[in-house]
């Protein structure tokens, strides 16, 4: 390991036991608020500690003479401000002494800052996007890198980017920016430039290099791999834990156990093991930095399920007043669609007495989603599964029909009303349940654009009702259907992989990750690379392709009429003539 990667370690080490220090001690020291903060700076002195022999000899003295005071300071819980200003002194001198003319900064660089760096000094070469695709690049031999393409920059840390900005890369075009940025410019932009290979995520490409780091440190069982791994992931660990302390002080832990056992020459089998126990609770911590859902998406899901299902209804409704029409009955209409309307306030009381009775503890809240969304699938595979929802669409025509004969019989206003209302209730139930999901889909900032999706729903609705019952316009069922369906099979699939992943995060499902599905990772469609979402989701495809299959086999089987053809719905002005 060459001087530069020494010192980097030893300040970055150092530099952490710094910070791990303060979160334990209090601002005047004396006391100990977290005993495991403390004794992690400990662990974090003691790895500096045993890199000093590989440092150029004139300074190895000097160094492990600053950590010793270092360590004196903790035992005896000095003042946190003694341990950085310490930390800080050693940064600079090695910094000097080493020929590495910046320490590596405590502070994470702003992404944000970073974007504004790059599209005023790099994109007019390199891109908006980091494709090398600028309008400065045509003409330029060898063409700028490509930063968005994961085989370029994958071995390249933030350190090889800043080297790069600060001194140029000979034989291209690419020129030193030592005098044109500031050193918090150059971090920011290197630490921007790191993430345009995952979209932009700082999160995502700390925790790609994290994945990366720990492989090597497996495959070579070295604790120093794993210690690097270690400092990478501290990049996003402050991030982590004001999300969920516990995951963060596990992962903590977890790293520890990996140093420790490489350095005391473990197996290669018990390493794997402790490995894939990281890999899983990093793929947590990924999907809590990372998984944001799409407003525009979440609003579009909501306005089309609330226009499927409710235009469902609508063709329920619109099939019964049609039987009553033929049936010589249709000043009874009235009982009909008074039993729909109780049908919707009672949908609307049972989606308040389900938050009501499904409240539960924040720790019990990734069960209680995970199940509904897997539920959701269910339900949502067998509405969108078309060949089955076609068998099930005439039973249930059929059973209500024979209801509404029955009605009309008995000559009960009731009995009538009460067919409407079974009907209707039905398809809200339904809603209710899928809408229960989608919101647990998404994140707590997201209720507003499902709601925007039901209050636009809700006005197709109006205008599918008077165009269909008043108006008595013909709607193309098949393509309608078609295109919900698929819409339908695509929130069931979403909802499998989300569905595990909660489940996960409780605890109730294993983490299984597939190191070499690592970049399979889309969470706009549920696709996390594990086992068991992976599992689940391949299920639902293989009976996506029994369904097609079943539904363009010729069947030899005369068609029956479907209630939702245009045919039923002729029930609006010129019924019955």
């Amino acid at each position: 390991m060459d001087s530069v990667s020494v010192a980097r370690r030893i300040v970055a080490a150092a530099q952490l036991a710094a910070k791990e220090y303060a979160l334990g001690v209090p601002v005047q020291g004396g006391r100990v608020t977290d005993a495991e903060e403390v004794k992690e700076a400990g662990l974090f002195i003691q790895q500096a500690r045993l890199d000093v022999h590989a440092l150029p000899a004139a300074t190895r003295a000097d160094a492990d003479s600053a950590l010793a005071a270092m360590a004196a300071l903790v035992d005896r819980t000095a003042a946190p401000a003694q341990v950085r200003e310490l930390a800080e002194a050693l940064a600079g001198r090695l910094a000097r002494s080493s020929g590495v003319l910046f320490p590596v900064p405590v502070v994470a660089p702003s992404l944000a800052h970073g974007a504004e760096v790059f599209r005023e000094h790099c994109a007019s070469c390199h891109g908006e996007t980091g494709r090398g695709d600028g309008p400065g690049a045509r003409g330029l031999t060898p063409p700028p890198a490509n930063l968005a393409d994961p085989q370029v920059m994958g071995a390249k840390s933030r350190l090889d980017l800043y080297r790069q900005l600060l001194l140029g890369v000979p034989g291209t075009a690419m020129p030193t920016f030592e005098r044109t940025l500031s050193e918090d410019d150059r971090w920011a932009v290197a630490a921007y430039a790191l993430t345009l290979q995952y979209g932009g995520s700082q999160a995502a490409a700390i925790m790609a290099a994290v994945r990366r780091q720990l492989d090597s440190a497996v495959s070579q069982r070295s604790d120093r791999l794993a210690f690097d791994a270690y400092l990478t992931f501290e990049g996003v660990e402050t991030d982590v834990r004001a999300h969920d302390p516990g995951l963060a002080t596990r992962l903590e832990g977890e790293f520890a156990r990996l140093r420790s056992r490489a350095a005391a020459g473990a197996s290669p089998a018990e390493l794997q093991t402790l490995q894939g126990e990281l890999l899983g609770d990093l793929e947590h911590a990924e999907r809590l930095l990372v998984d944001r859902a799409s407003g525009a998406n979440l609003f579009l899901q909501s306005l089309m399920l609330l226009v499927r299902e409710g235009f469902e209804a609508i063709l329920i409704i619109a099939a019964l007043m049609s039987f009553l029409t033929k049936a010589g009955a249709a000043t009874r209409r009235r009982e009909v669609a008074l039993g729909a309307w109780a049908a919707v306030v009672a949908s609307g009381l049972t989606a308040v007495l389900f938050e009501l009775l499904l409240k539960v503890p924040p720790g019990r809240r990734s069960a209680l989603e995970g199940f509904t969304m897997l539920a959701a699938v269910a339900v949502l595979f067998y509405v969108s599964y078309w060949l089955l929802s076609k068998i099930e669409a005439d039973k249930w025509s059929a059973f209500l029909k024979g209801k509404m004969q029955a009605a009309l019989s008995s000559g009960s206003a009731l009995a009538l009303a009460s067919v409407a209302f079974l009907a209707v209730y039905r398809e809200g139930v339904e809603t209710i349940l899928f809408y229960k999901a989608l919101l647990a889909s998404g994140g707590p900032g997201d209720a507003g654009a499902v709601v925007a999706g039901v209050a636009l729903g809700a006005g197709c609705l109006v205008l599918l009702y008077i165009l269909l019952m008043r108006l008595g316009v013909r709607i193309p069922m098949k393509a309608f259907f078609a295109v919900t369906g698929a819409l339908l099979y695509y929130m069931a699939f979403v909802f499998a992989g989300k569905g595990i992943a909660e489940l996960q995060e409780a605890g109730m499902v294993g983490t299984t990750v597939l190191p070499s599905l690592e970049w399979l990772r889309v969470p706009f469609l549920g696709i996390y690379p594990t086992v068991q979402s992976l599992a689940l989701q391949g299920v639902l495809i293989l009976l996506l392709l029994v369904a097609l299959i079943a539904k363009l086999r010729p069947s030899g089987v005369s068609r029956q009429p479907d209630p939702r053809e245009p045919h039923v719905v002729s029930s609006g002005p010129t019924a019955g003539r």
